[in-house]
């Protein structure tokens, strides 16, 4: 290969280890120079993959590119020695996790010794039975209810909160969360799991509605129903939070930021449309954005107006 501009990568895969980028004839200074000019990208030790296919991923999928990486890397298979566990298993099964790390966690029996894994790479050696496990796009994983037990004895409680709210929307078993929490007294992180299971709902579909709920709660205002369906000239609806005798909706508008969806143009023309009938009905509406969840006393003071009916700010 030329050496006086970079190669041309194959024109088949998007992940290789350093030994298959050999085979194919790349040596040492073909791959460095790959990596130099930008069409290559080092995920981790020994791991590279196509720089087009890594730029065009949202941050979840690459949260998620980098543990396919490491089981590319290590030839982890389903019948690997360890299994991928806390937040890394969350990520594999699609969790909301909110500010959290790329670290990638494994569950062992043992904790390695002449193994090693790597600085981005945290292993734990937890007890653990074959009922505890699972397999997601071929990787070898912890259960659902096992991960979302791991992940909210680690998370801080606004963290576990919003990753068990959506574990339960998917289908984790309230009973067998409980029976793991009254089974691990003593455990680092155990009064977290055990608040989260006291608080958590399935019915707050997104991260921001976990939150808004959340100081609903702790500021002590009176507690609105959620998802309540009602109906206008314009169809039926689900309001986010509902305060019906009030005829007050709060609807949290912050997804597009911290989260991968956004909302399509038609999407938002029917959202505004909506709101518009349930208005003439009578319905008073408050919208609150990520912002407004960390002014807390703010947000208090603008939804006891509303709620005491005074206009809306």
């Amino acid at each position: 290969m030329p050496q006086d501009r970079p190669p041309e990568l194959p024109p088949r895969g998007n992940l290789w280890r350093t030994e298959q980028l050999i085979d194919l004839g790349y040596g040492s200074r073909a791959i460095r120079s790959l990596v130099d000019s930008g069409v290559l990208i080092r995920l981790r030790h020994g791991c590279y993959i196509r720089a087009s296919l890594w730029d065009a991923q949202s941050p979840a999928a690459r949260g998620r590119q980098l543990i396919f990486a490491h089981a590319h890397g290590t030839r982890t298979t389903s019948t690997g020695g360890f299994r991928y566990s806390h937040t890394s298993a969350a990520r594999l099964r699609r969790l909301h996790l909110w500010d959290v790390d790329d670290t990638i966690h494994l569950l062992q029996k043992v904790r390695p010794s002449n193994e090693r894994h790597g600085r981005d790479v945290r292993c734990h050696t937890r007890p653990f039975a074959e009922q505890d496990f699972d397999e997601v796009n071929g990787l070898r994983t912890t259960s659902l209810e096992r991960t979302t037990a791991d992940c909210a004895m680690m998370l801080r409680y606004g963290q576990a909160l919003i990753l068990t709210d959506h574990a339960l929307r998917l289908g984790a078993d309230p009973a067998s969360l409980q029976a793991m929490a009254d089974a691990l007294d003593g455990r680092r992180g155990i009064r977290t799991f055990r608040r989260v299971l006291a608080t958590a709902d399935p019915r707050s579909e997104s991260p921001g509605e976990t939150l808004t709920r959340e100081l609903i709660l702790r500021l002590r205002i009176p507690p609105p129903e959620l998802q309540l369906e009602v109906i206008s000239r314009a169809g039926r609806h689900r309001l986010d939070f509902a305060w019906k005798k009030e005829m007050v909706a709060l609807e949290f508008d912050g997804k597009i930021k911290y989260f991968d969806y956004r909302p399509t143009a038609e999407v938002l023309f029917e959202e505004r449309r909506r709101e518009k009938a349930l208005v003439e009905d009578g319905w008073r509406f408050v919208r609150v954005e990520w912002k407004d969840l960390f002014r807390e006393e703010e947000f208090k003071s603008r939804l006891l107006r509303v709620l005491a009916g005074r206009p809306v700010l």
